[in-house]
């Protein structure tokens, strides 16, 4: 009796999936009869004639599925997934209360957005996106935890200050030579 509950215990896991297809497997699974979990963050995307607000998977390339252990072959044969994330050879448990916690979170901040640290290092030209400072360009000279240190250069003095990361844009340069600016 003990293995048959064990067989229909549910448990949130970790799926990968393919690039641009989080909210395509979310309904492709629940299509299936497969609860899925995608947090979405809602952002606002500016056009040349417009603004609008878009939904935005707040992870990429990942969604969560409350799954038994039977049901786990199944979401593997969903168009888009890639398979599921694995922690220590098996595959990755989220608790029920980090399920709930997002979903509080996105409730209360909806534009939430993650930010991979490893994507901003010193040197790198900003933009910040928003606070006292909005618009203003600048280059990282140091990292600390979550917030950047930064110059602007463009006022003819060094002014220095700190900015959370989340509030920064990263500016390239692409082969035209024209700024092109990556979201964080």
């Amino acid at each position: 009796m003990e293995n048959h509950n064990i067989l229909q215990e549910k448990k949130w896991l970790v799926i990968y999936t393919r690039p641009r297809w989080e909210k395509k497997v979310d309904l492709l699974l629940k299509q299936q009869g497969i609860e899925s979990y995608c947090p979405l963050r809602i952002v606002e995307s500016q056009w040349a004639d417009r603004k609008k607000k878009v939904s935005l998977p707040l992870f990429n390339s990942y969604i969560f599925v409350h799954v038994t252990l039977k049901e786990q072959s199944n979401v593997l044969y969903i168009s888009g997934v890639l398979g599921f994330v694995y922690f220590m050879g098996k595959p990755a448990i989220v608790r029920d209360s980090v399920i709930e916690q997002i979903k509080v979170n996105l409730t209360i901040y909806n534009d939430i957005e993650i930010i991979d640290l490893q994507t901003v290092s010193v040197g790198d030209k900003i933009r910040i996106k928003q606070g006292i400072f909005t618009d203003q360009l600048g280059k990282i000279i140091q990292i600390q935890g979550k917030s950047v240190l930064m110059i602007f250069d463009s006022i003819n003095c060094a002014l220095v200050t700190r900015v959370l990361i989340q509030n920064i844009a990263i500016q390239n340069l692409n082969q035209n030579n024209e700024s092109a600016s990556k979201q964080l």
